[in-house]
């Protein structure tokens, strides 16, 4: 199978989450996807451990609000690309980019200050895709609703 070509910055889709469309960073450098999660609550269902969190998927912008739900797959210590440690809820979903989709590991950090609300890191993209890092939007543009 053709691995899918994409570029530094490309627009995925989060279905398992309902995030339609959200703005990533392809970065190889970090080892495990991250996503601006807010509001986070770990809870149970039958005892097993879940956690609800949201995002704004639209950069530099309060809205629109996204509510998620997912279980929890792990709880990491993450490096983050300041040296610090911090730990992280990490949730199994599938992304979706370029007409193909894919599990991925996602950790649940606060990237309200960063420019991109989500980066994937080389896990998410092992074995899947080439990246050529002088395009962006290789696999088309998506578009977030505005909130009315």
């Amino acid at each position: 199978m053709a691995k899918l070509q994409i570029g530094w910055r490309e627009w995925v889709g989060l279905p398992g989450l309902g995030v339609d469309a959200v703005k990533a960073k392809v970065d190889t450098g970090a080892r495990t996807s991250a996503i601006h999660a807010f509001g986070i609550q770990p809870f149970e269902i039958d005892g097993a451990e879940w956690v609800r969190f949201q995002v704004h998927p639209r950069q530099r912008s309060r809205l629109p609000t996204i509510t998620c739900e997912a279980p929890v797959h792990d709880r990491r210590l993450i490096r983050s690309s300041n040296g610090l440690q911090q730990s992280r809820i990490v949730v199994k979903t599938s992304l979706e980019m370029g007409g193909t989709s894919w599990p991925i590991e996602l950790s649940l950090a606060s990237r309200d200050e960063l420019g991109f609300r989500m980066l994937i890191g080389r896990q998410g993209l092992r074995k899947k895709v080439l990246i050529d890092p002088a395009r962006s939007y290789v696999t088309g543009k998506r578009s977030i609703p505005r909130p009315s």
